[in-house]
């Protein structure tokens, strides 16, 4: 049985939430959420192994963030009921939902079994989660769906 959210639960919340508005960070959440839109993991690649440009610092910064976060969730530190809490998560269901189809190659890719990890099982071990990343991978496809009528107009 999953824990009551404390009070110490909701102060994490907010000093994670806080974190998300460093002028950085909101950088690289926009462009995450906005601009990037990896169709394969070629596409999602090419930014992470484009060392020291904007968009690669911007990309292992906010996976970085989440990945810390679902740690938190997953280790029992913070309340999962108050994290899943689509004005804290909503981000998180986003960004998953853009690599949720290339997961499983960009593991093959990077040798890596463990990448995006986290994420995964923060998203998916709730039915709640499971139907929410559903809904979201349809809205991000409508979202890349009219960015690229914008760049063809």
């Amino acid at each position: 049985m999953a824990k009551k959210a404390t009070h110490a639960d909701a102060q994490l919340i907010l000093q994670l939430y806080d974190l998300r508005r460093e002028p950085e960070m909101r950088k690289a959440r926009t462009w995450w959420t906005a601009q990037f839109f990896p169709q394969t993991a070629d596409d999602f690649l090419k930014v992470a192994w484009a060392m020291g440009t904007q968009e690669n610092a911007w990309l292992r910064q906010v996976s970085g963030y989440w990945g810390i976060v679902t740690s938190f969730v997953l280790a029992g530190v913070l309340n999962e009921e108050l994290f899943l809490q689509p004005g804290f998560s909503g981000e998180l269901f986003v960004i998953y939902a853009k690599i949720h189809p290339i997961v499983k190659d960009l593991r093959e890719k990077l040798n890596d079994p463990e990448f995006f990890v986290n994420v995964e099982k923060a998203v998916t071990r709730t039915k709640w989660g499971r139907n929410r990343l559903q809904f979201m991978i349809k809205r991000v496809e409508a979202m890349r769906q009219k960015m690229a009528e914008r760049k063809a107009s």
